[in-house]
């Protein structure tokens, strides 16, 4: 009960502090308000409480509705009152996220709210830093991401992972004829797959070809899979908080879900500590090279990894983190939208076919699987993936720091201290950047008309990969995982989705299917 009163006076100091800091002091000791913005009708913000109320009546369709507004918007961009004094602008325009991401790259860093609330779990790592120790950890990241041994130990990675387990999966479905929930199968691929890249290490979220297992292992309880799925889930979370910063309360008391974040986070945290320190014993006595990202930040010997500042840990911790369910949400929609699209995946089959056929022409040996030169012949499996990702990103929303007051390059002002957000699920739905056929699935929107190689487009206005200074290094690992799963599975099966079914979407780390996605298995019928 005491617990109870405090946690009320607590509440009650932070809204009295808000109201202090944004209608007493700006009015009495003369700070300039922040310039009127015009809203729309039904979009307009409350008192004290900004637009909570119109976002808390959408939050189980938050990113439609958000289209739904930039849409009306001749800009495309808005700006958002939440609780606690937050502000900022969210847009789908693309020049707004070039100038966030390129031409004005220092004044929207990721700022000292983003960092706070993920530092517990990703510390100082290359995904949670800003400046210096951000340039300096990207330096070296780069470096060892565009080596060729590492795209060829990822490549080997995702072949072992996808013959021996997932296609092993999916034919068993296709010979039992029971029901498979692909998203849950991917995930855990996935999960297996980035550890494998990261720490060199097997979670065995999917079973090995010939276990007795239906391909339902254990991902929760006391598992490094459960832990680390837990420690992401709830540090996101604390982005959802109405009042901003309460979560720092529920921390100091140790109740709640910041209770459970803290119990995972050193699971995580221990587990990843003994990797190291057993890598490092092994490179003492052995003097072996291995290609795992781990071994890597450890042989190149800067100080951004230094062990004293957990350095190790935080930067291979970022990376199981930004590999762990990306390319899984993004294959899980792709099956979605190829379900109802008989076309593309004849399509897809032919160009697999195609492959196939340039091999056995050639002195190549029968070999399960693609290697990279096949695979970076597969243009329009590589636009029908990116198509997917266009309307359904793995991660639809990001936001940034306002460092400085500046001028939007759609006239939106925003002030020093407010957040700047893109939304990539809005933006592949606005006709102003795509056209008339926007809400469309359309590979061959990327396919250049001549000689059918994929076309790449601004990565301002297909932000899946981010851009700018911070894009993506493992860009084109994703579509080697990707790319490999698609021509394998098809190749070989029929994945089919029942045509009623209508996917919820669900906040979390990436954009999920709230229930899954329930699938029937079988052998290609033709």
């Amino acid at each position: 009960m005491a617990a109870f009163w405090l946690v009320q006076l607590l509440m009650l100091a932070v809204t009295a502090a808000w109201v202090l800091r944004t209608w007493i002091a700006p009015r009495r000791f003369g700070k300039k308000a922040p310039q009127t913005t015009t809203y729309p009708p039904g979009l307009e913000p409350y008192p004290l409480i900004g637009h909570m109320p119109q976002m808390m009546a959408n939050r189980h369709r938050l990113l439609d509705w958000m289209t739904e507004v930039l849409a009306r918007q001749p800009t495309c961009t808005i700006v958002l009152h939440r609780p606690g004094g937050l502000r900022g602008a969210i847009t789908a325009n693309p020049a707004n996220v070039e100038h966030f991401l390129r031409a004005s790259f220092d004044n929207y860093p990721k700022g000292p709210r983003v960092v706070s609330l993920m530092h517990d779990f990703l510390g100082r790592g290359i995904f949670n830093a800003d400046g210096e120790a951000w340039r300096a950890q990207r330096k070296v990241a780069s470096h060892e991401f565009n080596t060729r041994s590492l795209r060829a130990f990822v490549a080997r990675c995702v072949h072992s992972e996808l013959h021996g387990r997932l296609l092993p999966l999916l034919r068993r479905a296709a010979a039992s004829g029971a029901g498979l929930d692909l998203q849950d199968a991917l995930e855990r691929f996935g999960f297996d797959n980035i550890c494998r890249v990261a720490f060199d290490h097997d979670p065995r979220q999917l079973p090995v070809d010939g276990d007795d297992d239906d391909g339902t292992a254990p991902a929760d309880g006391g598992s490094f899979a459960g832990a680390f799925r837990d420690s992401a889930n709830l540090s996101v979370g604390r982005f959802r908080y109405a009042i901003p910063g309460f979560w720092k309360v529920k921390r100091a008391l140790d109740v709640g879900s910041e209770r459970r974040l803290r119990e995972s986070i050193a699971m995580v945290h221990g587990f990843a500590d003994r990797i190291i320190q057993s890598r490092r014993e092994e490179m003492l006595r052995d003097g072996f090279e291995k290609h795992d990202l781990l071994s890597r930040f450890m042989a190149s010997q800067d100080e951004s990894f230094s062990e004293s500042e957990g350095g190790l840990r935080d930067v291979v911790t970022g990376f199981l983190l930004a590999g762990r369910e990306s390319t899984s949400s993004a294959l899980t929609w792709f099956f979605w939208l190829l379900s109802s699209r008989p076309d593309v995946q004849r399509r897809i089959r032919d160009e697999v076919a195609e492959v196939r056929a340039r091999r056995a022409q050639g002195d190549a040996e029968s070999v399960v699987g693609f290697d990279l030169e096949e695979l970076r012949e597969m243009h329009y499996v590589h636009a029908a993936i990116t198509e997917s990702m266009r309307l359904y990103p793995p991660v639809p929303a990001n936001s940034l720091h306002v460092q400085a007051d500046d001028v939007l390059p759609d006239g939106t002002a925003v002030r020093a201290g407010w957040f700047v957000g893109y939304n990539l699920y809005a933006m592949g739905r606005m006709e102003s950047v795509w056209g008339e056929d926007a809400r469309e699935y359309r590979p061959e929107r990327w396919l250049n008309p001549a000689d059918g190689t994929f076309r790449p487009d601004s990565p301002f206005r297909f932000v899946a990969f981010h851009a700018g200074p911070r894009a993506c290094m493992g860009k084109e690992m994703a579509y080697i995982q990707m790319k490999s799963i698609v021509a394998s599975v098809l190749e070989e099966l029929d994945v089919a989705v029942d045509g009623a079914y209508r996917p919820r979407q669900v906040a979390s780390l990436t954009l999920r299917m709230a229930e899954g996605l329930p699938v029937t298995v079988k052998p290609r019928r033709d």
